[in-house]
């Protein structure tokens, strides 16, 4: 008989992002606001750290069991836990920085804290927003409202879906794209998208884009009532803090983003139609603890092949463009471009047969680094026949 061995591992997805309260726990106890540092050291090092030391997992349940794992509520009540640690720890985060008299390092480190748990309720609402049932898809408008993120829900699910590895996708970086040019067109292009997208649909319906029904404005007005009530009760001096969280909430989706999908590429069919998407146009990580605290989100390349698969029954495929460590390990070193460079492109050089027409370049880079890697030159995507 089948037995998830990962089963009570899952509750590190509640673990990790409660660490953020060890920083404000220890400046209390200390009086020194360096110490609200410290959880980000955690991430930013000792994950990536245990992601080398545990390993990869590379196991996949039977496919005859996963109905039977997909209907188990336990993993679905996992992901509920959630829910109040995200906004509990955005509230919490308010009231410390408008009630503590912190130096500009030390609210800095709560916005990257408290920042980073918006992050984590993107993931979340990326989990649930994904899924059929109303109570999820509302739950996960809920967890994307306090870093003001709502309208990833559509642009996600039917914008990024739809166009990922392709140039037309803003949330899918190129070879020789930088993080930090690649936030530039991800944010507002996902945002144009999304509202573009949600203005079709209501429009097809006969419904204003300024109804109730329409699923972006839904949380705007969680957020415009959690935003406004800290303003409310703690000044609005504490905007600047709000705004600056809310920012790197989004950032942290913006690194995702990047790491998942950089320079691969989707071919055209003979009918001009992109090629259904497929585990190999996503980067995937099997690093154990890290996708604990994921909720599989590292599994990426069954995720875009089978969007509405349960984190749960995520599976492993043989030979796919794969990371060299889990996501907090990336996310740092997409950081420094260069390092970046160093450590990925040979990787999808190789992956890509060092064949251009195989690589999603940044159209401005797309001649050099041609030259400087000997990519063998190609004028347009290689064909595939219509499926």
């Amino acid at each position: 008989m089948y037995r998830d061995r990962k089963r009570k591992l899952w509750f590190t997805s509640i673990f990790v992002p409660a660490i953020v309260f060890v920083g404000p726990a220890l400046y209390f106890a200390t009086g020194n606001a360096w110490t609200l540092w410290i959880p980000l050291v955690f991430y930013y090092l000792t994950v990536p750290v245990l992601d080398m030391i545990i390993g990869e997992d590379l196991s996949n349940p039977p496919e005859e069991i996963v109905p039977q794992l997909e209907d188990d509520p336990y993993y679905r009540w996992v992901t509920y836990a959630l829910v109040p640690l995200i906004w509990g720890a955005w509230f919490f985060g308010a009231w410390f920085v408008g009630t503590q008299d912190l130096p500009w390092y030390g609210v800095l480190a709560m916005v990257y804290l408290i920042g980073g748990t918006c992050g984590v309720g993107i993931n979340l609402g990326h989990e649930m927003g994904h899924k059929k049932g109303k109570g999820e898809r509302w739950l996960a408008k809920f967890v994307l409202a306090p870093c003001a993120y709502g309208h990833f829900f559509i642009e996600h699910n039917k914008g990024h879906h739809k166009d990922v590895a392709t140039p037309e996708d803003p949330a899918s970086s190129r070879m020789g794209e930088s993080i930090w040019k690649f936030v530039l067109r991800e944010i507002p292009g996902a945002a144009k998208r999304a509202w573009r997208l949600e203005k079709d649909r209501l429009e097809a319906r006969g419904k204003s884009v300024w109804s109730l029904e329409n699923e972006i404005i839904q949380p705007a007005i969680i957020t415009a009532v959690a935003w406004g009530s800290v303003l409310a009760i703690f000044g609005i001096g504490l905007l600047p803090y709000i705004l600056a969280t809310a920012f790197w909430g989004a950032f942290q989706l913006t690194s995702a983003n990047y790491i998942e999908h950089y320079g691969l590429l989707r071919h055209k069919t003979a009918n001009g139609r992109y090629e259904r998407t497929q585990p190999h146009h996503s980067w995937n990580s099997n690093h154990m603890f890290s996708n604990w605290a994921t909720f599989h989100l590292q599994r990426h390349s069954d995720h875009h092949a089978h969007p509405t698969r349960r984190y749960q029954s995520l599976r492993h495929f043989e030979n796919l463009p794969t990371l060299p460590n889990g996501y907090f390990g990336m996310f740092f070193i997409s950081y420094f471009p260069p390092l970046w460079y160093k450590v990925m492109d040979k990787r999808l050089l190789e992956h890509a047969g060092y064949d251009a027409r195989n690589i999603n370049f940044d159209p401005a880079r797309r001649e050099e680094l041609i030259r400087k890697y000997d990519i063998k030159y190609g004028d347009a995507p290689a064909k595939v026949a219509a499926s």
